[in-house]
């Protein structure tokens, strides 16, 4: 039976903070290599006490800068740190992938790096789905500015954790989370009138109502940004769903 284990890279939403780089997960499975969920600043940091950054692959679920761009860090870390790695790493993310890493990485203004020789990377489609070991992974389009997606990961033991990445509300998050075990969902703003523009990120209490709405086991909310206060989209989430809710921190670990 296969138990996923996730650890919690960085969880701060938009940026990186005090305690927290900015958005990465890792996903651990028998039969399996290791997955790094979203790479965002300060995720290569914190990926080194835990695994070799060298043997990992990669799923981002969109191009923002805080899901992202710690990657050329570790295009550093494969091509020169002392005994590299052979081949390439399996990356997963939205159409562009490579053209907004190799601009990140490169060393003259307007050239952009050839990262193939180092990336290996395969768009995502919306509802077409991964097997990556022992996981079946479904990408499923959200509401939200760039080609964003969430993500179903299910075991071969039939557990499920869905990862919203960044949505505003809408049918699709609610379906994307419907009967998972756990529920991974950012919460980046409470819902007090003004605070946040529409379709962008959800709130506490919008969290709190996809858990309720899809049936989950558990609510992990995550992508808290530093000026957001945790206790108030924690409060929030409570008042809509009454199962378990907890706020992620960085280097919190989960089995599901």
């Amino acid at each position: 039976m296969t138990c996923m284990r996730m650890t919690v890279l960085g969880c701060s939403g938009s940026v990186a903070g005090p305690d927290s780089a900015a958005s990465g997960y890792l996903l651990t499975a028998p039969d399996t290599p290791p997955l790094v969920i979203d790479f965002g600043p300060g995720v290569l940091g914190a990926l080194q006490r835990y695994a070799d950054p060298g043997e990992v692959s990669i799923l981002l679920s969109h191009l923002h800068a805080d899901h992202c761009l710690d990657l050329p860090g570790l295009l550093v870390w494969r091509r020169y740190s002392p005994n590299p790695p052979e081949g390439r790493v399996p990356t997963y993310g939205p159409a562009g992938t490579a053209h907004r890493i190799g601009v990140a990485s490169a060393e003259v203004p307007g050239e952009v790096d050839d990262v193939s020789d180092t990336l290996d990377v395969r768009t995502l489609t919306d509802g077409e789905p991964i097997r990556f070991g022992s996981l079946d992974i479904r990408p499923t389009r959200m509401h939200h500015p760039p080609e964003a997606y969430g993500f179903r990961i299910t075991s071969d033991s039939r557990r499920i954790l869905a990862y919203t990445g960044d949505t505003g509300m809408c049918d699709e998050v609610v379906e994307l989370a419907r009967g998972a075990d756990v529920l991974l969902c950012e919460a980046s703003w409470t819902h007090a009138p003004g605070e946040r523009p529409e379709g962008v990120h959800l709130s506490g209490t919008e969290a709190g109502r996809v858990a309720a709405l899809a049936g989950v086991g558990e609510l992990l909310l995550t992508h808290i940004p530093p000026w957001t206060s945790r206790e108030d989209v924690i409060a929030e989430a409570k008042a809509e769903y009454s199962g378990p809710v907890h706020a992620v921190t960085a280097g919190d670990v989960y089995r599901i």
